[in-house]
């Protein structure tokens, strides 16, 4: 016969069994308040918190009144939650980038706009290298480049950055302040799709319209109701004919999961997509909210506030020239893992989803780490530093 500590025990096995083997079948409703998905198929239960104690509706707990499985699986649940991801920028490297030797010395320096580089050589796999990781083979240094980025998306347009620039004593082309937008938006987007953000299962998605190469063209968003994350976009030619199955799509693909609520106006797109890709006969768990109004539970201002950031920034654009733009996917960089919100206590989106870009500059520690982790790169240990 088993002890009441291994019954426990199996029990907090079969919790983390919920939260880890399953797909995490916890839902995080509120702070207090989760549901769990019963395993014999028959609905879920829900676990809340009463007088800093957790109980479940489940019959283990309510008639043997013990810790249950339920339970256990919402502390795993809060527990991976909690964790922070760090993003720490790589300044001080010690190894060989090619083969991973500590037997490096210094070998004289390349010479360029920014000033001098630092040339290493291995004794080993006897190759020159720099530690310049991320902007290699740039004629102008980290900081200018992500100055640079850092203006143009904080609302100034190409020209005046180009200008603000030059009192920083970097001359520049507006088009080449364009190319390295370009050039490292593309970097930083395929690299922080693979990152997994702790979003909340409520969802909001509206449309805004904007110029595209002088045609009035439809930018459908999603966004996280708790951390205003910007979850995904996609630039439509209609606003009506549109079909945003989609956007719903690559949402769930990049969170790993579906909201448990999806908040929309009334365009039928949205529902149409709703049921194709949130909603099934044999899981019919995420609820569609499209009847939007100005006040109560049911308005859409976080995401209107966030169309209105758009707005601001398109103003200095005079239009965007192309459907796949690096403007809108870097503004979305720019959205979730640069620019404090006030909503969120001057925490980003992505720190608000448990991911924290440290360094003092944030674009260079994302670049940094994009560059480190493209396939295009070598192999190599890299040591982060400590702040």
């Amino acid at each position: 016969m088993q002890s009441l500590e291994e019954l426990e025990q199996k029990r907090e096995q079969r919790g983390s069994e919920i939260v880890h083997k399953k797909g995490n079948q916890v839902n995080r409703i509120e702070e207090n308040f989760y549901t769990v998905l019963s395993q014999s198929g028959n609905g879920e239960y829900v676990v809340s918190k009463i007088c800093d104690e957790w109980v479940c509706e489940c019959p283990d707990y309510k008639f043997r009144n013990i810790k249950c499985k339920h339970i256990f699986a919402v502390e795993f649940s809060k527990s991976l939650r909690e964790a922070i991801k760090r993003i720490a920028p790589i300044e001080n490297l010690t190894e060989c980038i090619y083969c991973g030797s500590t037997n490096i010395v210094k070998d004289g320096v390349r010479k360029n706009k920014a000033g001098n580089i630092q040339v290493f050589n291995c004794k080993d796999c006897h190759k020159d290298f720099t530690f310049n990781i991320g902007f290699e083979k740039m004629k102008h240094n980290p900081q200018a480049i992500t100055s640079a980025m850092q203006l143009y998306f904080s609302g100034e347009s190409l020209r005046n950055t180009m200008k603000s620039l030059k009192l920083l004593g970097v001359e520049v082309s507006y088009q080449t302040v364009y190319n390295w937008i370009k050039k490292y938006v593309k970097l930083m987007k395929d690299y922080v799709e693979n990152l997994k953000p702790n979003v909340s299962d409520t969802w909001r998605a509206d449309e805004l319209y904007v110029k595209i190469n002088g045609d009035m063209k439809y930018v459908f968003a999603l966004l996280d109701d708790e951390t205003r994350f910007w979850i995904a976009q996609e630039v439509a030619e209609s606003k009506y004919k549109h079909d945003a199955r989609n956007l719903f799509a690559l949402g769930k693909k990049l969170m790993g999961k579906k909201p448990m609520t999806i908040i929309t106006d009334g365009l039928p797109a949205y529902h149409d997509a709703y049921k194709k890709e949130f909603f099934t006969l044999k899981n019919p768990r995420t609820e569609h909210i499209n009847a939007i109004k100005l006040r109560g539970d049911t308005h859409n201002n976080k995401m209107e506030r966030m169309n209105g950031e758009i707005r601001d920034r398109e103003k200095t654009m005079r239009g965007l020239k192309i459907n796949e733009t690096p403007i809108l996917q870097g503004y979305q960089v720019f959205h979730n893992y640069i620019r404090p919100h006030q909503a969120l206590d001057g925490k980003t989106p992505s720190e608000a989803c448990g991911i924290t870009i440290e360094g003092q500059n944030k674009w260079k520690t994302l670049i940094q780490n994009a560059s480190k982790n493209h396939p295009s790169t070598f192999d190599r240990k890299i040591h982060p530093s400590q702040n």
